[in-house]
């Protein structure tokens, strides 16, 4: 049985549905990226897995979320509080805005080592400051003591880091956890994350724009658009085979070493809002392969390839058809 389990989820905020049927899986020792441009509703899947729709008015209308058999969807709040930062952790997007400018970063650590291990103070500063020597932050104890704004982007993020792995959680949803960063600190990050899988036998659940970081750090990869799942499988498979549309769009905007100056091709037109949902598959207005029954037919998911990807789409394609 998978860890984490996400059958035919849909959301709502208000009477407006953001989240149709997506579902995925994920397993302990894993990493999946879940991703899609900006409102395919990656974010908005993150706050419903940690049972935070009711702080934007938002809702569960229909499907299954299972944690280590747990059905998250029917969990009352007192429940959830005691899994959420405890066995199901977060890294937010932006390491900026995610800590206390009032508090140390070193008391916002033993905090959550305090709240969710039940640590005394000294207990706590001390797993506080092995974590920080885990997560390769030099100056430990001087660090401890000293406030967010005198921080640099990358340390930050590694005490975000911190505050999620102290409660010990099997699960982790880092959601875009590299996009204030430059590029040499993304690729430490990442590291950093891979290696905390492989190590703890964490889940990862891996929140990204970016194709590039999935090829670098996923076993499997979950693609979303406009709400709606696209294709899921193996990241080998996909980028090897991609047979959605939207998929093979998504891989051809990585920019490859040596590639000619003007020849990297975006995505025409934009993902569009929820109040403005098109009939049928969703894709299809951006979709230079759009038949007919796409324009009227929400496209059912069909197995595709060794690889046992699922894909959404009425037309496939074909395997080579890169």
């Amino acid at each position: 049985m998978s860890l984490l389990a996400v059958d035919d989820l849909s959301v709502s905020i208000g009477m407006v549905p953001l989240l149709d049927r997506v579902s995925f899986s994920l397993d302990r020792g894993e990493v999946l990226g879940l991703v899609g441009e900006s409102g395919s509703g990656k974010s908005l899947t993150a706050m419903t897995l940690m049972g935070l729709l009711p702080l934007i008015g938002g809702r569960i209308t229909a499907g299954r979320v299972r944690f280590d058999g747990i059905d998250l969807t029917t969990l009352p709040e007192p429940a959830y509080r005691d899994l959420r930062g405890q066995r199901i952790a977060l890294i937010s997007q932006n390491p900026m805005t995610s800590l206390d400018p009032i508090l140390t970063v070193g008391a916002q650590i033993d905090q959550a080592s305090r709240l969710h291990a039940g640590l005394s103070a000294a207990a706590a500063r001390a797993r506080s400051l092995d974590l920080m020597h885990q997560l390769r932050i030099p100056e430990a104890v001087a660090i401890h003591g000293q406030y967010p704004h005198q921080l640099s982007g990358g340390m930050k993020q590694r005490i975000v880091i911190a505050m999620a792995l102290a409660g010990d959680p099997d699960l982790i949803i880092a959601d875009e956890p590299t996009t204030a960063l430059d590029v040499t600190i993304q690729a430490q990050i990442i590291q950093i994350l891979c290696d905390l899988v492989a190590e703890r036998g964490l889940a990862l659940l891996l929140i990204t724009h970016d194709m590039g970081v999935v090829a670098q750090a996923c076993h499997r990869v979950s693609v979303l658009y406009a709400g709606r799942g696209a294709e899921t499988g193996p990241v080998h498979d996909i980028f090897a085979r991609p047979r959605h549309p939207y998929t093979k769009a998504l891989i051809g905007c990585i920019p490859r070493e040596g590639q000619a100056p003007g020849t990297l091709v975006g995505i025409p037109g934009m993902v569009p809002t929820a109040f403005a949902y098109p009939k049928g598959c969703r894709y299809h207005p951006r979709c230079t392969a759009a038949a007919p029954d796409c324009r009227t037919e929400v496209p059912a998911g069909s197995i595709q390839g060794v690889g046992g990807s699922i894909v959404f789409c009425h037309h496939p394609l074909e395997v080579g058809h890169v």
